[in-house]
């Protein structure tokens, strides 16, 4: 039997100790799947006396990562500590110098130093490996970068956040608002120290952008990333948008155009009975549709202990067995810095606003949407309100150009009481 592959975990968190765990817990079934046992070696945490529920002394003791990803003994680093920049980065890039191969599940890293990380990687023998980064426990890197590797992605869209699923699908079924169910999901543990990162959709954004790369060959960008989070989605949306057939969700979207790559992070209605529709709870959902599969959907839990330290455990196995791939699915040299693109392609969109009571003020809506080139597909009005009716309408498929036109040509009629709401329906 080979030798054994010796792993250096930094970071002691929820998924830090999940790993400890399946490594101790699992020893037999591992070195039987891989062919060789994995060990842990050393280990690094802010705080070395807390409690994390697995037993630590038989592994060596590490206050800088940057140290533990030097030792002669760790054939593996294994990041866990998160944050873009600071320690997780200085030490990821110490071991990538060190000839040492990298598991880590931290998003953020990758999404703004994936193309320096994975050329280092390449340049030194290594390997970086993230399947923890997205999604949770759903294997998307490895189905992207293996079981889908002779297809064209054509599109990449998903519910990749669950802390934000999990507040819009609880909006719909208790019929309370978004402030409070924010205040449940943080007692709950639910959101990151900035809240901003989950319910404004940076984290899921980053994960966008981890995934167009390897779908178009492209060097990430998350700075292209269109962002756009729930604050602004209310309990009429909610209710609304269920009126119509649709459920909202924080979706994610790319797809390679003529005009260049497209990735949007945003609020969008998608139909009810879809897999996306029917997500509940904190799930997470990818959908990939390839030239020669078609649409492939995965679904699974998108992040807690067990989810995560499994898809990091899956990479190390990958190491284990001898298995190398480049980080990004193709040599990191070869992909080619993408031009960014609005998300211009045609698609219905749901419109909620206030009209004043007066006389035809429905009717200028409608003609400002004429006047755009957007026809209206359906919709509704609902009782006045203190002077104002709520009307929903839903158009045929237009660009967001023509709909922001008209717009602007509602804002000047004088009948629309409060901004409208205008969110884009994703078929799927």
């Amino acid at each position: 039997m080979s030798s054994p592959l010796r792993l250096g975990i930094a970071g002691l968190g929820t998924v830090g100790a999940g790993v400890v765990k399946i490594t101790r817990q699992k020893a037999a079934l591992l070195t039987q799947r891989s062919g060789r046992s994995i060990e842990i070696s050393a280990v690094s945490a802010r705080n070395r006396d807390k409690d994390r529920g697995v037993p630590l002394t038989s592994y060596a003791w590490e206050d800088d990562p940057v140290a533990l990803a030097t030792r002669d003994d760790v054939d593996v680093f294994i990041e866990l500590m998160g944050g873009s920049d600071g320690p997780a980065k200085a030490a990821t890039e110490a071991a990538l110098k060190a000839g040492k191969d990298v598991v880590t599940a931290n998003k953020a890293l990758l999404a703004h130093h994936g193309q320096a990380l994975a050329e280092l990687a390449e340049a030194n023998g290594c390997v970086l490996r993230f399947e923890a980064a997205v999604a949770g426990g759903i294997p998307i890197i490895k189905s992207l970068t293996e079981g889908l590797a002779g297809n064209e992605i054509t599109r990449v869209m998903g519910v990749m956040n669950g802390t934000c699923n999990y507040i819009l699908t609880r909006m719909e079924a208790t019929g309370q608002g978004y402030n409070v169910l924010f205040d449940e999901a943080d007692k709950l543990g639910y959101l990151e120290a900035d809240p901003n990162l989950d319910v404004g959709g940076i984290d899921a954004g980053h994960k966008l952008a981890i995934l167009s790369s390897i779908a178009f060959g492209t060097q990430v960008d998350f700075d292209a990333v269109e962002l756009e989070g729930i604050q602004r989605v209310a309990l009429e949306d909610i209710r609304q948008a269920a009126d119509m057939g649709y459920r909202i969700k924080l979706l994610g979207v790319a797809r390679m155009t003529g005009r260049g790559l497209e990735q949007s992070m945003a609020p969008c209605l998608v139909p009810a009975s879809s897999p996306l529709g029917q997500l509940e709870g904190g799930t997470n959902m990818v959908v990939v549709e390839g030239d020669q599969v078609g649409q492939v959907v995965l679904r699974g839990a998108g992040a807690g202990e067990g989810p995560t330290a499994s898809a990091v455990m899956g990479d190390v196995m990958d190491i284990a067995r001898g298995l190398r791939m480049t980080t990004f699915g193709q040599p990191a040299t070869s992909l080619v810095k993408s031009t960014p693109a609005q998300a211009t392609a045609p698609a219905p969109y749901y419109l909620r606003m206030a009209l004043m009571d007066k006389p035809g003020a429905l009717a200028k809506v409608a003609t400002a949407l004429g006047e755009a080139g957007i026809s209206i597909h359906r919709m509704r009005q609902y009782d006045h309100v203190d002077n104002s009716a709520p009307v929903l309408i839903v158009t045929h498929k237009t660009t967001r150009a023509a709909l922001d036109d008209a717009l602007g040509r509602m804002a000047t009629t004088g009948v629309v009481s409060s901004e409208p709401v205008a969110l884009r329906i994703e078929e799927v």
